[in-house]
């Protein structure tokens, strides 16, 4: 289950995930029982102008605390070039925006573009998805092997008897 947190204002269709609404900690998106794995913060392009202008402080905070997520996403709703036209209003420029991306890349921090809302909901719902399976998967095999690692021990145990 997919977990949405309450201060977002315009929430994405993570279909075909069931979503629910919970206060997070850090970001924006996470995954039920892993909110400790997975992270992704969404940003449309003006939220990203404010996030490197004015809010920046409060901004570089969320990002130290996402990269202390195994696994963590910056989506932006916007494109590359959109962002190097720079055509939004005040005093932050397209080179700021380029320099703060590019910097937070070089923390850690993954940056994916995806060009539109409905795009990061897909985007988000896959990211989401592909961590529960991989981590699902991951926990399978760590039990697989601690039941093969306990099953050899017994038999050792019994040829020693």
């Amino acid at each position: 289950m997919a977990l949405i947190d309450t201060r977002e204002q315009l929430p994405l269709d993570l279909s075909p995930l069931r979503a629910e609404t919970t206060s997070l900690t850090t970001g924006d998106y996470s995954v039920k029982f892993l909110d400790h794995v997975v992270s992704v913060e969404r940003k449309s392009l003006g939220d990203l102008v404010t996030c490197v202008g004015r809010e920046r402080e409060r901004f570089d905070r969320e990002v130290e605390r996402l990269l202390a997520f195994p696994v963590r996403c910056l989506v932006i709703e916007s494109t590359w070039p959109a962002i190097e036209m720079g055509q939004w209003r005040g005093k932050v420029t397209a080179s700021q925006v380029e320099g703060s991306l590019i910097g937070w890349i070089a923390k850690g921090l993954p940056v994916a573009m995806v060009g539109s809302h409905e795009r990061a909901g897909r985007f988000v719902s896959r990211l989401l998805y592909t961590t529960a399976r991989r981590r699902w998967q991951e926990s399978r095999e760590f039990i697989s092997g601690v039941v093969n690692q306990k099953s050899t021990r017994q038999r050792i145990d019994h040829r020693d008897e």
